[in-house]
């Protein structure tokens, strides 16, 4: 059963990301290193098939564009059934710390975009690197935290337990 779930998840997903012309994705999926990550690794995979979405300011909704908060928010409560705040400075108090070396599939890494700490929120992916929808004419991306920008930003991490 779980086997077909995740014949039946990559296929789905691959199909969005030959769509969105993101390797990163299409090479995640084929390596099955999210499955791994338990049911962190479903929330990595529903964040993955979201790549491509538009950003539209307060958004939450696939149909209609994600903020950053918005992705995290559709994602917990399509997979977990949790709904969390919609404010990425609010989430940013919710589950348990988790130190970066820690960092696993699922987990909420948090920025500070706005000159302001936990401004921004993404949903971890493993090997450093986190989906987020960036901010106005952007697409819903994954990107390394190991960029300089981000880098320079991170501001910790939360998991989520449910």
């Amino acid at each position: 059963m779980r086997l077909t779930l995740v014949l039946l998840l990559t296929v789905a997903l691959a199909g969005c990301a030959s769509r969105t012309g993101d390797p990163r994705v299409a090479n995640e999926l084929r390596s099955g290193r999210l499955m791994e990550g338990g049911r962190g690794g479903e929330l990595a995979l529903r964040a993955l098939g979201m790549v491509g979405v538009p950003y539209r300011y307060g958004g939450q909704s696939p149909d209609t564009g994600f903020d950053c908060s918005g992705l995290v928010y559709y994602v917990f409560t399509a997979v977990a059934g949790v709904a969390l705040p919609r404010r990425a400075q609010d989430m940013s108090r919710m589950g348990d710390p988790v130190r970066q070396h820690e960092l696993a599939p699922g987990d909420l890494v948090f920025f500070d975009t706005l000159r302001e700490p936990y401004s921004h929120v993404g949903i971890y992916l493993g090997e450093s690197r986190f989906v987020h929808a960036p901010s106005n004419g952007g697409r819903v991306e994954v990107v390394s935290m190991n960029e300089r920008y981000w880098l320079r930003r991170y501001n910790g991490a939360r998991r989520i337990a449910y």
